[in-house]
C-alpha cells in the first residue's frame, strides 16, 4: 500500500525537512539497525506483553524496525512519521505492501489530519513509543500524552521505552522516571509496568520500560 500523505498543519512541532536531511546524510544517531532490544525481548517473551487485537500505532517510527517487529508478531500496525525520507527507508527495509503493516506520513499533533486518515478518538488498540518522545520539544510532552490517550480505545495500551538521562540539550531530550510516571497518570492511563529496562545497548544506559492502559476493561491479555 502506498504511503498516505496528509496536508501539514500551519504550525508544526519541528521541521520535517530538517529530519529528512538527517536521514539522507546518515545523521540519525539513534538508529540501531534493529528493534530496541528491551522492547523486542519484552514483546517476544514476557507474559505481561499485550496480545494482538486492534490496530497499533508507532509514532515517529523512523526506519520502522519496531513497526515491522509488531507486524511479525501478528499485530496490525501503522508506522507514522512526518519525515518522508524516514518512511522511504522503512519501505525499503520492510516492504511497501506487507500484510499487517502500513505507513503514514503525518504530524502526530495534527488531530484533524489524523482523523482524516482514520485515526480518531478511541481508534487504536495500542501505541508503541520509542525515540519519538525524546525527539519532540519537552514543552510538547503533555500534548503528546493527551494525543495518545485520545487515540486509545478503552483497554488500549501504551508500551514505551524511554531514555532517562540528565544530559543538557537535545534531541534526544532527557527524562526523569518519576515525572514520566506522573505524566501518563495525569493523562488518565493506568500504570501496569514501570521498571528499569534490561538489555539496553551500551550507549543507552538509563532506559525505562513501561506499559499503561486506557481504563475501560480488565487490564489483562486476551487470548
Amino acid at each position: 500500500m502506498p504511503t498516505q500523505r496528509l496536508n501539514p498543519p500551519a504550525a508544526k512541532p519541528a521541521d520535517p525537512q530538517r529530519w529528512d536531511q538527517r536521514y539522507r546524510e546518515g545523521g540519525d544517531g539513534w538508529e540501531l539497525g534493529q528493534p530496541a532490544p528491551p522492547l523486542a525481548t519484552f514483546l517476544r517473551h514476557d507474559p505481561r506483553a499485550p496480545a494482538p487485537g486492534g490496530p497499533v500505532l508507532v509514532p515517529g517510527c523512523g526506519r520502522g524496525h519496531e513497526a515491522a517487529l509488531l507486524a511479525e508478531l501478528g499485530f496490525s500496525v501503522l508506522g507514522l512519521d512526518f519525515s518522508g525520507e524516514a518512511l522511504n527507508e522503512a519501505r525499503r527495509l520492510h516492504g511497501p505492501d506487507r500484510p499487517g503493516l502500513r505507513w503514514l506520513q503525518a504530524d502526530l499533533f495534527d488531530r484533524g489530519g489524523l482523523e482524516a486518515a482514520g485515526l480518531g478518538p478511541g481508534s487504536l488498540g495500542g501505541v508503541l513509543e520509542h525515540t519519538c518522545f525524546c525527539a519532540i520539544d519537552p514543552q510538547q510532552r503533555r500534548a503528546y500524552a493527551a494525543t495518545v490517550a485520545h487515540l486509545l480505545q478503552p483497554g488500549g495500551w501504551l508500551l514505551g521505552l524511554f531514555w532517562c538521562h540528565a544530559r543538557p540539550g537535545g534531541p534526544p531530550w532527557g527524562s526523569d522516571p518519576g515525572e514520566l510516571s506522573a505524566l501518563w497518570r495525569q493523562a488518565g492511563l493506568v500504570e501496569e509496568i514501570w521498571e528499569s529496562a534490561t538489555g539496553s545497548v551500551a550507549q543507552r544506559t538509563g532506559e525505562w520500560l513501561g506499559l499503561w492502559r486506557q481504563p475501560g476493561r480488565p487490564t489483562h491479555n486476551e487470548s
